[in-house]
């Protein structure tokens, strides 16, 4: 793999606006009606969330995620996809890049809804 230019430069206050969070991943589902979608139930600590993600092409058992801390982006409108409300995006790894995916997770156990930055 050849890596991808540096984006241009973005200010601290662009940076500030993302909130990724860690969260636990509770369970992993199919989404009826879509080949790439799996509808992740999330613990942020104070809330759950439900966020689609388009893993199910990307893994041989996506429920393999299930029980693993992982980051995800939770600032985003929410938005309705395959007739499902996504609450968040999960912030994985490669994917831009055409690589298989893999989630960002933290070294250690963090409690969740731990902010990242």
């Amino acid at each position: 793999m050849t890596p991808a230019p540096i984006k241009d430069p973005i200010s601290l206050d662009d940076l500030d606006k993302l909130d990724i969070r860690i969260g636990t991943i509770l369970s992993v589902e199919e989404v009826a009606n879509s080949d790439k979608l799996m509808k992740l139930t999330v613990d942020f600590g104070d809330h759950q969330r439900s966020i689609l993600a388009g893993i199910k092409q990307e893994r041989d058992n996506p429920g393999e995620i299930e029980g693993l801390q992982a980051l995800f982006v939770v600032n985003l409108p929410e938005r309705k996809m395959a007739g499902e409300l996504s609450q968040g995006m999960l912030f994985d790894i490669g994917y831009a890049d055409k690589q298989i995916p893999c989630l960002a997770v933290p070294e250690k156990p963090l409690p969740n809804g731990c902010r990242a930055g």
